[in-house]
């Protein structure tokens, strides 16, 4: 049995390597080792403030007051807001909440909901 990655766009454990390229046979998909490399530390893992893993499209419920910085409005306690994106930083939720418009959050102050 050969050590070579199964298929990352169909799952096929049947590819095969040719000039350093891994090639699938069965959707045809060609991709090299440095991309293996890279995908792997692109993934972005974000919890909430219990651990709850979060994904992109998922909805959260803030769970404290937050200031929003430069106006006088305030995010209460409550507050639901549906299909989060999630990046890379120190805000890593990028949402858009009704009544104040686009901002990005911190997940400790999130929950799933």
């Amino acid at each position: 049995m050969s050590n070579l990655p199964p298929c990352p766009k169909c799952g096929s454990a049947f590819t095969y390597e040719d000039r350093g390229l891994f090639i699938c046979p069965e959707c045809a998909h060609e991709w090299s080792e440095e991309a293996v490399a890279e995908s792997a530390d692109e993934d972005l893992v974000v919890t909430d403030a219990h651990g709850s893993l979060l994904h992109d499209g998922d909805s959260v419920t803030v769970i404290k007051d937050l200031k929003v910085k430069g106006s006088s409005s305030v995010v209460k306690v409550g507050t639901k807001v549906k299909n989060i994106r999630l990046v890379e930083g120190d805000h890593n939720i990028d949402c858009k909440i009704d009544g104040i418009g686009p901002m990005k959050l911190k997940s400790e102050f999130v929950k799933k909901a």
